[in-house]
């Protein structure tokens, strides 16, 4: 009997074989930094993939920062992320699926310079890297 059950639970499954997609490449954090007159970013170059862009607004306003394709005319449709409003003296965070490109990281307030952010061509997969998210 015993013979019998493993025989029947070793047939189940599909006959489909599983393919295994490599891992995307691991999440590259980048720091902004929003003062009065300048908006500061490091680094200011990254491989394509996704970024997390974390933010201290150290203006006196509250600021809504996005991070955006700088480019006029392009083939491709531009890409655009927006952190919520961050309050003064406050953190805050925007993640972007980033392709190669130039971008700038701006506020609304024009009298604040707005940071150019140059991504590069996309970086390795994470396959083969032990502890990533």
């Amino acid at each position: 009997m015993t013979v019998t059950l493993v025989t029947v639970a070793a047939g189940c499954g599909g006959q489909d074989r599983r393919v295994n997609e490599p891992r995307p490449a691991p999440l590259v954090n980048l720091t902004a930094a929003v003062q009065d007159d300048v908006i500061r970013v490091s680094p200011s170059t990254v491989g394509a993939g996704q970024i997390v862009l974390v933010i201290s607004n150290q203006s006196g306003q509250p600021q809504r920062v996005t991070f955006r394709t700088d480019e006029l005319g392009g083939t491709r449709g531009g890409r655009t992320a927006s952190s919520p409003v961050i309050p003064a003296k406050a953190t805050g965070r925007l993640t972007i699926d980033a392709r190669e490109g130039r971008y700038s990281v701006s506020v609304a307030d024009e009298a604040i310079r707005a940071a150019p952010v140059f991504v590069g061509p996309p970086r390795k997969s994470g396959q083969n890297q032990v502890l990533l998210p």
